[in-house]
């Protein structure tokens, strides 16, 4: 894109930045399945693979489709590259593994998504990385975290399943002042309401499959970062291993790009609603929705979100018995561990997404065993909340 186009607005950018033609110039972004590209001569095939020459060599790291969806999101976020992976798990674990070596260290916040959780804790310990979890809210435990060896910091804001908002200019100070980097993951926030890489974060990853597809057919993630960060800490790592996204994927994500601000503004508008409709309510403990003055975190979200969320989570009274039979009740809601799709979504994080940590660790996480986190699709906000009301007279 020029200059000028590139100084467009997010919603301009998420219909036409990046977008590859074809000698045919199709108006629809093109889908490329195709695992090997053919060369002119030996010399260009030599020349391609030792990156004299710019060109696709193999589509496990680099194909036109998957660029086309690179470089939107790029676009979008404010980015100077971006690199897609099969699923937001593989974006998560290669940001990380690409920052760490034996014998580093990493700081994270200990409210995170139960998958990242035991990559920090589980897996890099494998490799000899140190990790040191934190409560994501206080600097100071930020801070006193640090040591010598530390390389990465990692947090999601807001938090799954809590919603838990965290300062990210201050925690990318901190990092930054112990030579660390900081990794944010955005997925809860979407790059329309939160832009990590302003407020200092060194790279943003995102589980695709979410928002960005926001319609439940395919998986996805995406890294995006500096030129140099893609290529010192990411690149290699995706060439080698082959975390990679499938041109399908990325030609579907295209698609969902462009619609992504009318979804989420409508999800958003519809969370509110529910949040006031369900405020109060009886049979609810706890209420939690970022775009609501009495959030924890207002100050932080008023200074680095746009907006509130498409999601929200409340406490059932009744513990799990109550959870479940509101669950239960529930007739237009499906009951599934996804979320940021146009159908909205319930789950029980302590019976699915956090089911491995021990009650110990959920209760220091805030998530109780009556905990629910929705996730509005584009149905009609009262059809809703006259079935969210229904099923609450259940417990």
């Amino acid at each position: 894109m020029s200059a000028a186009q590139k100084n467009y607005r997010p919603d301009t950018l998420l219909v036409h930045a990046g977008t590859l033609r074809s000698q045919f110039n199709e108006m629809s972004e093109a889908l490329f399945l195709t695992q090997g590209y053919v060369y002119e001569s030996a010399e260009a095939c030599e020349a391609r693979f030792s990156g004299k020459i710019p060109g696709y060599v193999y589509s496990r790291y680099s194909n036109p489709t998957m660029t086309m969806f690179e470089q939107r999101m790029a676009a979008l976020e404010g980015a100077e590259a971006a690199r897609s992976t099969a699923t937001g798990m593989a974006a998560v674990t290669t940001a990380i593994m690409g920052l760490v070596k034996a014998g580093d260290h990493v700081v994270a916040a200990k409210a995170l998504f139960g998958s990242c959780r035991w990559v920090i804790e589980e897996w890099l310990g494998r490799f000899g990385v140190t990790s040191t979890l934190v409560d994501g809210k206080d600097l100071a435990a930020w801070q006193s975290a640090v040591r010598k060896n530390t390389t990465a910091f990692f947090m999601e804001t807001p938090t799954n399943p809590t919603l838990e908002v965290y300062d990210i200019a201050a925690v990318a100070d901190i990092a930054h002042a112990a030579g660390a980097k900081l990794i944010v993951d955005n997925v809860f926030a979407t790059p329309l309401y939160q832009s990590p890489l302003k407020f200092g974060a060194d790279c943003v990853v995102y589980s695709a499959t979410k928002h960005i597809d926001g319609q439940g057919r395919v998986l996805g993630g995406v890294i995006l970062a500096s030129e140099k960060f893609i290529m010192d800490h990411v690149h290699q790592i995706i060439r080698q291993t082959g975390p990679s996204l499938s041109p399908f994927n990325a030609w579907v994500l295209l698609k969902g790009l462009e619609t992504l601000p009318v979804r989420v503004a409508r999800q958003t508008e519809t969370a509110g609603k529910i949040s006031t409709a369900l405020d109060g309510h009886d049979k609810i403990a706890r209420l939690i929705y970022p775009g609501r003055a009495d959030h924890p975190q207002a100050d932080v979200i008023k200074k680095q979100m746009k907006a509130g969320s498409t999601l929200l989570s409340f406490e059932v009274k009744g513990g799990k018995q109550g959870a479940f039979r509101f669950l239960n009740g529930l007739k237009l809601i499906g009951i599934t561990n996804n979320l940021g799709d146009a159908k909205s979504l319930i789950t029980h994080p302590t019976t699915t997404t956090h089911q491995r940590l021990t009650p110990a660790q959920r209760a220091e996480l805030g998530i109780g065993d009556g905990l629910v986190r929705f996730s509005a699709g584009l149905e009609h906000p009262d059809d809703l909340i006259e079935d969210l009301l229904t099923a609450l007279d259940k417990v």
